[in-house]
């Protein structure tokens, strides 16, 4: 991986964890955990686009990536709220 990969993978990482942040949970959780919940649900959408044969073509390389990313950290965030559910 070349350097511009991984400055793409990191901004893909920190849209991705803050919008998905702020649908699940409501607001950012710092630049630090976006950046952690973003590449976590990348690999994880990305895991799950495969094993389903799932292919989103809808603009830009970017914008797909975003969009798998989002929908991985959705998930992966709404699995950790199940888990770690507090006062209930």
């Amino acid at each position: 991986m070349d350097f511009g990969s991984i400055l793409v993978f990191i901004l893909v990482g920190l849209v991705a964890g803050f919008l998905a942040s702020l649908v699940v949970m409501g607001r950012g959780r710092g630049w630090f955990w976006n950046l952690i919940i973003g590449i976590l649900g990348a690999i994880l959408g990305g895991w799950l686009a495969g094993v389903l044969h799932i292919s989103i073509n809808v603009g830009p390389s970017i914008v797909n990536q975003i969009i798998v990313a989002f929908v991985g950290a959705v998930i992966l965030l709404l699995i950790w709220r199940l888990i770690f559910r507090r006062g209930k």
